[in-house]
C-alpha cells in the first residue's frame, strides 16, 4: 500500500476544521478501504464529554458501523497525529492494514497534549502506578473466563 497525501490532507483539514469550528481538539482521522473515504472522526472529548472520543476512536466506530464488523481488514487509517496510546491499541484491535500520521508525538506535547506518561505507566508494576490498581477476586473472576472458553457459539476477536 501506498500512502496517498489526499487522505492525510482531509486528515489534517477536519483536525483544523475541528479546532476553528470550536468542536473539539485538533485531530482528525480517515479509514480508507479501496481507495475511498469509508468514515471520518474528529476529536470530541469535550464535546461529547467522552474521554474515549479521539478522532481515531471516532472514526473506527463509524467504519465498523458502516462495515456491520468489528475489523477494518483491508482498511487504512489517516490520522493528523501519531496515535496515542489507547488509540494505537483501539488500531491494533481493529486489526487495520496501515497507519499514516502527520504530526508526531512530540509535536502534540509541544501543544499540550503529552501521552508520554501514559507509555511509563502501562510498563510499570501495578503497586507502582499513579493511580492505584490492584488485583482483586481473582478465582471468582476467572470463571467469566472458563465461560467464555465453554462457549461454542461464542465470536472470537
Amino acid at each position: 500500500m501506498q500512502p496517498n497525501p489526499v487522505f492525510m490532507q482531509k486528515a489534517i483539514d477536519l483536525a483544523t476544521e475541528n479546532v476553528t469550528s470550536g468542536a473539539g481538539g485538533p485531530f482528525g482521522a480517515v479509514v480508507v478501504r479501496n481507495g475511498e473515504v469509508l468514515a471520518t472522526g474528529v476529536n470530541c472529548v469535550t464535546a461529547n464529554n467522552d474521554p474515549t472520543a479521539h478522532a481515531e476512536v471516532m472514526a473506527i466506530r463509524k467504519a465498523c458501523e458502516i462495515l456491520g464488523t468489528f475489523q477494518l481488514t483491508g482498511c487504512e487509517v489517516y490520522t493528523s497525529c501519531e496515535p496515542c496510546p489507547m488509540c494505537l491499541a483501539a488500531l491494533y484491535w481493529s486489526r487495520c492494514s496501515a497507519i499514516y500520521f502527520g504530526n508526531s508525538a512530540l509535536d502534540a506535547a509541544d501543544v499540550g497534549f503529552d501521552d508520554s506518561f501514559l507509555y511509563h505507566e502501562v510498563v510499570k508494576p501495578h503497586a507502582q502506578r499513579s493511580i492505584p490498581t490492584s488485583r482483586m477476586m481473582p478465582e471468582e473472576a476467572i470463571v467469566t473466563f472458563n465461560t467464555w472458553r465453554d462457549q461454542t457459539e461464542r465470536v472470537d476477536y
